[in-house]
C-alpha cells in the first residue's frame, strides 16, 4: 500500500514525505485541525477502530494531513466533508499552533497546524466516514474538560493539548459570549 505524501521538513527543507514515514521518524508536518461549534458545545468524533494511530480515541471535530501543495482551508472543507458529510460550512482560520506527541505505537506526531473553526446548529446534519468515524456526539465545553480530566486516556492527545495549551486562540470569544 502507498502512502500519501505530506508536507514535513526534513532537514530545515519542507519537502512531499510518505505519512507514516512523518510519524515513524518523528518529523514535523504540516497539518489542519478543525473545530465545529455550536454556542459553547463542540463537535467531537471517536475515531474510527482500524485507524492505525488512536483508534477508538475521541478528538476533535476533524483533522488531517494536507497533500503536498494543498491549500489549508481547502483541505479544512475537503476533509470536514471526507469524515462527517459536513458541507458549505465557513470556517475561520484561528491560528498556527505546533505540538509534538507520542501517539503509540512508535509514533510521533510533531505537527505545525492551522486551526480552523467553524460555527453551526446543533441541528447540523452530519454522514459519519465509517472508515474514518465510529460516532460523533456534541458536548459541552466544561464537560468535555471534566471527561479529559476523568479519563484523559479516552482523548487524543491533540485533543487534550489543544484544549489544555491553545484554548483561548481556539475558542476564546466563542466561549466567553456563551
Amino acid at each position: 500500500m502507498t502512502d500519501i505524501m505530506i508536507p514535513a521538513w526534513v532537514d530545515g527543507v519542507l519537502q512531499p514525505v510518505e505519512k507514516l514515514d512523518a510519524h515513524l521518524r518523528g518529523l514535523k508536518h504540516k497539518a489542519v485541525s478543525v473545530f465545529v461549534m455550536s454556542s459553547n458545545h463542540m463537535l467531537i468524533q471517536q475515531r474510527a477502530a482500524h485507524k492505525y494511530h488512536t483508534p477508538t480515541l475521541w478528538a476533535n471535530t476533524c483533522c488531517t494531513h494536507p497533500a503536498w501543495d494543498e491549500d489549508d482551508k481547502l483541505c479544512a472543507n475537503r476533509r470536514l466533508d471526507d469524515e462527517l458529510g459536513i458541507t458549505g460550512l465557513h470556517c475561520d482560520h484561528r491560528g498556527r499552533v505546533e505540538y509534538r506527541a507520542d501517539v503509540g505505537g512508535g509514533l510521533i506526531e510533531h505537527e505545525v497546524v492551522e486551526v480552523f473553526v467553524g460555527r453551526a446548529d446543533l441541528s447540523l446534519r452530519i454522514q459519519p466516514n465509517p472508515d474514518e468515524v465510529m460516532a460523533t456526539r456534541w458536548v459541552d465545553y466544561q464537560t468535555l474538560l471534566s471527561e479529559i480530566d476523568a479519563t484523559p486516556e479516552a482523548f487524543t492527545p491533540w485533543l487534550r493539548i489543544y484544549l489544555a495549551d491553545h484554548a483561548d486562540l481556539i475558542f476564546g470569544d466563542m466561549l466567553a459570549n456563551a
